[in-house]
């Protein structure tokens, strides 16, 4: 593979220049289409697309390439190209853009053809390490001279990872691709004895980087990767024979029954034996609005589609489906997630082979097309914490977890009241505000609010006592009503979308807001409402570390449309 006409420019003599990066996700405004450049521009950008949700089309050239998660395209200066989403499955991607120069000698120019000839569709793998760097590139602005530096280091790893991937090279293969290589050595030999030491020396990569490298790519250790593909591949004889238990740990790789049982129980937190006898029991469960549904005793491939998606992380459970944008609130995702669209897609969902799905709606249309595709449970996601996480302990099979969580949990939050009493007042209230489509409203039941309503925390302030007792979600106010549930404290819920964003900002610049007391006493704080109004049990969990420091800070939305502490509204 060459680099240029003639195939005689090297790699070594090219010079990578990072411009910018961008994630473009499902509501931005992104333009249909990128026009064709005059020759006289001479444009000397070449553009990166990383695609990680979605579907689509992209048209560069005379070229059209079909557009779906996991793909990369690397677009040389001059083209034209357009990119166009299918009306229901909206993109989220990233696009990176730099200058490459050519040196030789004491001779530079801008190189403007393709890094690699004929191909705009580069290979990846694994493409999480490709996402993990672009995540890196489109963070906050470097803020000085030497973080632009850093930023620019960044990129080169980056553009590096990709040419490995996609640049023929004489040279012996890198320690990634020989890594790689012994990543499918253990896919299929999964049954022989296999040490480590074994594996890094058939790379003839050095043990610690071979770990290290290894961890990188999986995201796992060798011997907990090897063990648990081991485990996935004795479920499937647990599922399917009545062999003994030795018989089946010798098939897999196991040199002992006792230590299969006792990993066996490490991943799955059941033994062979429970789960031999589970996957042939169901059990029945009423759900939310009132069908009896028979279950599997214990599910393995889930759909959760709610608000409260960041639950099933505490327990310990990974679904395979569920709806943007709680999938990508919640941190703990160890496994890609699929997007089932939102109303839900029936296509997608079917495609996943669920063996149960759950979901926040009381739509008896969609509950009757879902329940055709797999046992289907509606479930309240504005329920109380604790009892949504024992209700899903009971379907899932994890009441164990559940109870463990809780206790966990209370101890925790209990812990940082009594840490923050002595910095409140007795009987102190508060109050949660936003903004959606330039309408206000108070929250009640869900959310931050949830959070801060605790047995050992705020009280309700003014009139949102009655939201508590109707067990209102929230309340849509005019803006003068705000001094009837304003409390001791404010918390304002920054909206993502620009319109919404811009109404809280005028808000906070007006009398109505600079006038009440506990803004004029700086205790009042604006948070990002995509962080902090959710009330799954992930989210939740983090609020115990996260709100003793934002109370410590005032903030305000300054003009630009951020959050910067430290002034209170008035001063802006």
């Amino acid at each position: 593979m060459a680099f240029s006409e003639t195939g005689s420019l090297s790699l070594g003599s090219l010079l990578f220049q990072f411009t910018a990066a961008d994630k473009i996700m499902p509501g931005t405004c992104e333009p249909a289409a990128v026009p064709e450049f005059d020759e006289d521009e001479k444009p000397d950008i070449h553009t990166l697309l990383l695609i990680t949700a979605g579907t689509g089309t992209l048209r560069v050239a005379d070229e059209t390439f079909f557009c779906a998660p996991d793909k990369c395209y690397m677009i040389p200066p001059g083209t034209s190209y357009r990119l166009r989403m299918d009306s229901d499955r909206c993109l989220t991607y990233y696009r990176i853009t730099c200058r490459i120069v050519y040196c030789q000698g004491t001779h530079t120019a801008l190189y403007l053809k393709p890094l690699v000839l004929g191909r705009v569709e580069w290979s990846v793998y694994p493409f999480a390490r490709a996402v993990r760097l672009a995540d890196l590139l489109t963070e906050s602005e470097p803020s000085g001279e030497l973080q632009h530096f850093y930023r620019q280091l960044q990129f080169q790893e980056l553009m590096g990872f990709l040419l490995e991937h996609n640049v023929n090279s004489p040279e012996p293969s890198s320690c990634t691709h020989a890594v790689e290589n012994s990543i499918r050595y253990i896919q299929e030999h999964y049954r022989r004895p296999i040490t480590v030491k074994f594996l890094a020396e058939q790379a003839r990569v050095p043990h610690w980087q071979y770990s290290t490298i290894f961890q990188e790519l999986t995201g796992k250790k060798p011997l907990d990767y090897l063990n648990e593909l081991r485990i996935e591949k004795a479920k499937e004889w647990l599922r399917t024979t009545r062999e003994p238990l030795r018989e089946i740990a010798r098939r897999v790789g196991f040199a002992d029954e006792y230590y299969f049982n006792r990993r066996f129980r490490q991943v799955t937190g059941i033994t062979p034996r429970q789960y031999s006898q589970s996957v042939q029991k169901r059990t029945r469960i009423r759900d939310w609005t009132g069908h009896e549904v028979e279950i599997p005793a214990l599910p393995r491939r889930i759909i959760y589609h709610g608000e409260t998606f960041g639950d099933l992380a505490v327990l310990g459970v990974e679904a395979i489906g569920g709806g943007y944008p709680w999938i990508n609130q919640t941190r703990r995702l160890k496994s890609p997630v699929k997007d089932i669209g939102f109303p839900i897609n029936p296509a997608v969902t079917e495609a996943l082979k669920p063996d149960l799905i759950i979901v926040s709606s009381d739509d008896e249309s969609q509950y009757d097309t879902l329940r055709g595709i797999a046992p289907t449970l509606t479930f309240d996601s504005f329920a109380p914490l604790d009892e949504r996480i024992g209700l899903l302990g009971t379907i899932l099979g994890r009441r164990r977890e559940a109870e463990n969580w809780l206790a966990r949990y209370e101890e925790k939050a209990a812990a940082m009241w009594s840490r923050l009493r002595a910095s409140l007042q007795p009987d102190e209230t508060a109050s949660v505000f936003t903004f959606a489509r330039d309408r206000f409203f108070v929250m009640g039941t869900i959310g931050l609010s949830s959070m801060l309503y605790h047995p050992d925390g705020f009280r309700p302030a003014g009139r949102t006592r009655r939201l508590l007792d109707k067990k209102l979600s929230y309340l849509e106010l005019l803006p003068e009503e705000i001094k009837d549930y304003a409390g001791d404290r404010i918390f304002m819920l920054l909206p993502t979308d620009a319109g919404s964003r811009s109404a809280a900002t005028e808000f906070m610049r007006s009398p109505l807001w600079t006038e009440l007391r506990a803004v004029r006493s700086g205790r009042c704080y604006a948070v990002e409402a995509d962080e902090w109004n959710f009330a799954d049990a992930t989210t939740t969990e983090k609020f115990l570390d996260e709100l003793p420091r934002l109370l410590g800070k005032e903030q305000i939305v300054p003009p630009h449309g951020g959050v910067q502490p430290g002034r209170k509204p008035e001063e802006s």
